[in-house]
């Protein structure tokens, strides 16, 4: 299969468990990021799968390498590349088909509860129909494009998934590992959270708590959509 091209916008939000399990399927790939001076490809030519990461910047700030990353979905949507979008990334996914990406109702950060709703498209990515937990870190969201099957939700942020085809959009971080999830939840003080609500966000002690429990489940459904992603590469 050819190899999958990763969009990476910031040096501290990288492929994490994502590179893991690509590593540990065998799978090639290829991690451009921006911050680090690599512009990414101005073509999907050659690439089999793309995966946009996320990052601290609003998809609709005025970046050449959000506009490039937004180009280089469309290619993948009119080529029918597999796409798997991660926060930031789902939010230019669905920004590129034409939906808005606006303040979310609330911000979410730490392990934040998720509905997976009954659509047969939802339960094949997700699983089944239920409450899941995942590890969240965003004060935007996307609407839902022309076409999209909306997947999930939570009680502060309605759209947190939607699919259309072979490609994904999540407005939360399945592939955050233990080392990414601890940098995160420890490179602010404790005043950065003064005033945020706590309904929709933890503490650093209360997400590193539920990190043991939380990560081995959040990292099988990763597995299980990786999975799926990557079926849909090699059908092609």
């Amino acid at each position: 299969m050819r190899p999958v091209l990763i969009l990476q916008h910031l040096n501290t939000d990288g492929p994490a468990y994502l590179q893991t399990w690509l590593q540990t399927q065998g799978l090639a790939h290829e991690v451009y990021n921006t911050q680090a001076g690599q512009e990414f490809p101005a073509s999907l030519s050659g690439y089999g799968a793309l995966a946009i990461l996320g990052g601290e910047m609003s998809a609709n700030d005025d970046l050449p390498s959000l506009r490039r990353a937004e180009a280089l979905f469309l290619q993948a949507v009119q080529a029918g590349v597999p796409t798997l979008g991660h926060c930031l990334g789902g939010q230019l996914m669905a920004r590129a088909l034409g939906a808005a990406v606006t303040a979310s109702p609330a911000p979410e950060i730490g392990w934040q509860p998720l509905q997976v709703h009954k659509a047969p498209e939802a339960q094949a990515w997700f699983g089944p129909e239920g409450e899941r937990h995942v590890y969240h870190w965003h004060s935007e969201t996307f609407g839902l494009p022309p076409g999209a099957v909306w997947l999930a939700q939570s009680p502060a942020c309605p759209h947190q998934a939607f699919a259309l085809g072979p490609h994904l959009a999540m407005q939360f971080h399945v592939e955050v590992d233990e080392n990414k999830l601890r940098y995160w939840a420890l490179e602010n003080e404790e005043a950065w959270f003064e005033g945020l609500p706590p309904t929709s966000v933890q503490r650093p002690a209360a997400m590193l708590a539920d990190t043991a429990e939380r990560l081995p489940v959040q990292q099988a459904l990763a597995r299980r959509i990786y999975a799926r992603w990557m079926a849909f590469a090699a059908g092609r």
